[in-house]
């Protein structure tokens, strides 16, 4: 399948090499015997806000949206009306024109870091998704959901990809997750914006920036912020943090160190910032950071 990509941020090579091979596999398994393609924006939150607003009358931002070219007639698909689509023949593209779809970004990282998926495998099966509205696919009514499931599962399994399995995480995805949780800092007195993801060892991600007070005592960093909610939502065990800053590699502060070593003496820690001359990244261990961490545990006092 072609895609005509329209693409609001750079994106990796490997995610939309992902993406185009669930496209391929998509008309693979419709039956679709000629060359069709699809219109794809990949935009933010914002942007797809306004265009559910415009065309659903849906005034929130959402993960993804689906304009088919062809109105389908209930109960069919495009792999059983090849006529309909044929009509859609563009000289330009030598293909057939099956609609566009838009993704948010947005909603890639924060589904992504919800289930343990890279970026890749979300954005995969986000496409998947709206392919298989294009093509007359719908989850309105149970039968007609469970017919769309199961088309969905056979193409994302022929791509290796499984919608329920938990994926690794790849430290890309990670470090991506930290800088988009950094633009989210509240930071008016430093300027100095933080961002955390805290893998945790069930697969979730926890994202964390830093928000400065007043009083300045009150303020919290971002890897305690992460922290913090990872513990409430019954999460205590940690592999992994990412924390991305700018200007300046962002290591945790002595108390950060301290409070995160109460659940992972051990857990790698990567930090990413940004300035005139590229992006870095480097890598530690929390041990290596804090050797000697003060801990009460197995003591008489405790």
């Amino acid at each position: 399948m072609k895609l005509e990509w329209n693409l609001d941020f750079p994106l990796e090579a490997s995610l939309l090499s992902r993406m185009q091979a669930a496209a391929d596999k998509t008309l693979q398994e419709e039956g679709i015997p000629f060359p069709c393609y699809a219109s794809v924006r990949i935009c933010g939150d914002p942007e797809i806000r306004a265009l559910n607003a415009a065309w659903r009358k849906q005034d929130h931002a959402t993960d993804v949206l689906s304009f088919p070219s062809v109105s389908w007639p209930k109960g069919t698909t495009a792999g059983s009306r090849p006529g309909l689509l044929r009509r859609e023949y563009d000289g330009e593209m030598d293909a057939c024109f099956l609609g566009d779809v838009v993704i948010s970004l947005d909603h890639v990282k924060a589904q992504a870091a919800e289930y343990g998926h890279s970026l890749a495998r979300e954005a995969a099966y986000l496409l998947v998704h709206s392919l298989c509205h294009l093509m007359g696919y719908d989850h309105m009514e149970e039968d007609e959901k469970r017919t769309m499931r199961e088309m969905e599962e056979r193409i994302l399994s022929g791509v290796g990809i499984s919608r329920e399995e938990k994926g690794s995480i790849s430290d890309e995805t990670l470090l991506e997750l930290a800088r988009e949780a950094m633009t989210r800092s509240y930071s008016p007195y430093s300027h100095f914006a933080v961002g955390a993801a805290l893998l945790a060892a069930d697969g979730r991600i926890f994202l964390g920036c830093n928000i400065e007070n007043s009083s300045y005592g009150a303020t919290i960093c971002a890897e305690r912020t992460a922290a913090v909610k990872a513990v409430s939502e019954g999460a205590r065990e940690f592999s992994a943090i990412a924390i991305a800053t700018r200007n300046l590699a962002g290591w945790p502060c002595g108390i950060c160190r301290q409070f995160l070593s109460e659940f992972a003496p051990d857990l790698r820690v990567l930090v990413t910032w940004d300035d005139p001359d590229g992006i870095h990244v480097e890598e530690s261990t929390l041990q290596t950071l804090l050797p000697h961490q003060f801990e009460l545990k197995g003591s008489q006092n405790v």
